[in-house]
């Protein structure tokens, strides 16, 4: 049963889904936010209209996918590939998202990579790289 605690973002449960089955038994907690440090470095190595490059911490984590769900309600997640590192200290996974603009209707499909650092049983950093074309086609697609 979904924790109702994150009951606002499932919206983006697809992409939280993917990320923690790909972390598998290296990391503690059931929800993707349950398994990120309250310390976490979030970094995007990418421009995005209103999505800063460094988020630090949770909490402002959790602030930023609330704008995220509110724009974008993913369908699916997909095709992962996952790479361990370091004894499973590190992790990159390769994934698509698919989805809809809601201001739109228009559809979204993304591929990303992430580099992923654990520590402590914890996602304790976060490297993330998008197709930056494919968002902003959507993003700037208008419906006719």
């Amino acid at each position: 049963m979904p924790n109702p605690k994150y009951a606002a973002y499932q919206a983006a449960d697809p992409y939280f889904d993917l990320v923690r089955g790909a972390l598998g038994d290296l990391v503690d907690g059931e929800h993707f936010f349950d398994i990120v440090a309250d310390d976490v470095v979030y970094e995007v190595l990418y421009d995005f209209p209103g999505w800063p490059r460094i988020i630090q911490g949770r909490a402002d984590l959790m602030a930023r996918f609330r704008g995220y769900v509110d724009n974008i309600e993913l369908q699916s997640a997909d095709k992962l590939v996952t790479h361990k590192a370091d004894d499973g200290r590190v992790v990159v996974i390769e994934y698509e998202v698919h989805g809809t603009i809601l201001a739109t209707g228009v559809q979204y499909n993304n591929r990303f990579c992430s580099i992923i650092k654990v520590e402590n049983r914890k996602i304790a950093h976060w490297r993330d790289y998008m197709d930056s074309l494919a968002a902003w086609n959507a993003l700037s697609a208008r419906t006719h």
